[in-house]
């Protein structure tokens, strides 16, 4: 099943969800806030309309017919960049942790309130364009690019996924400076931190072992406690 719900709007979203009421508030509820919503009720049709039409958002809903939320996640990230948000059902670390693996960039828990989604699509619509002003960052042997969401070292590439690529980036876009739990939070997901949310420590926790198994002298992002992050570059200032 497809629908399209169109209208003179710069973004477009793509929403993947099977329950037809719930798929209906959605789109009404984007659509008001001028955003064009195209809707997908089952996974297979998703993945077909997101190598077509190339949304500047998905918006993709775990238990789906077919292929399942994971399944289409992971299989568009071997064409499709740009952001995804899941929905899922489940408020255990379990469904949060496979969706951020499987390339997610966000994700939110059942019952949907409306304002928590509209805040998290804008920021990761925002994410996005601040990263379109600046493609490229190199320290040294280490390179990111931000189209590609790509990372080398001495030009091996780097396997991260989505998510703990956009937090390298963050944090070396500011590299030598400490970044706050709360604007990384802030930054990536549009909310406010809790002192709860753990999303951010996954993603660190395991971008850490990345680079650090990729080279013998790895560029450390380091915990620094009370206060945030940090990245630390060697003495090669950046360049883009």
């Amino acid at each position: 099943m497809e629908i399209i719900l169109s209208m003179p709007v710069a973004k477009q979203i793509l929403v993947v969800e099977d329950d037809a009421s719930l798929a209906e508030w959605i789109c009404d509820y984007l659509l008001d806030h001028g955003y064009g919503v195209t809707l997908a009720s089952q996974g297979d049709y998703a993945l077909e309309m997101i190598a077509e039409e190339q949304p500047d958002l998905v918006l993709l809903d775990v238990m789906i017919p077919v292929k399942n939320g994971f399944d289409v996640c992971k299989e568009a990230r071997e064409f499709y960049s740009k952001p995804i948000l899941f929905m899922t059902a489940c408020s255990e670390d379990g469904d949060e942790i496979q969706g951020l693996d499987v390339g997610a960039d966000d994700y939110l828990t059942k019952p949907i309130r409306p304002k928590v989604l509209l805040a998290r699509i804008k920021a990761l619509l925002r994410r996005t364009s601040d990263e379109e002003v600046k493609q490229q960052l190199v320290f040294g042997s280490l390179v990111l690019n931000a189209t590609a969401k790509s990372v080398t070292i001495e030009q091996q590439p780097v396997g991260l996924n989505a998510n703990e690529f956009d937090v390298l980036w963050q944090l070396a876009l500011k590299a030598g400076t400490i970044v706050s739990r709360i604007e990384l939070v802030s930054h990536l997901r549009g909310i406010e931190y809790d002192g709860l949310d753990r999303s951010i420590d996954i993603r660190i926790s395991r971008l850490r072992k990345k680079l650090q198994e990729a080279q013998q002298q790895p560029y450390k992002v380091k915990t620094v406690r009370g206060k945030g992050y940090l990245f630390c570059r060697d003495d090669s200032e950046p360049t883009s």
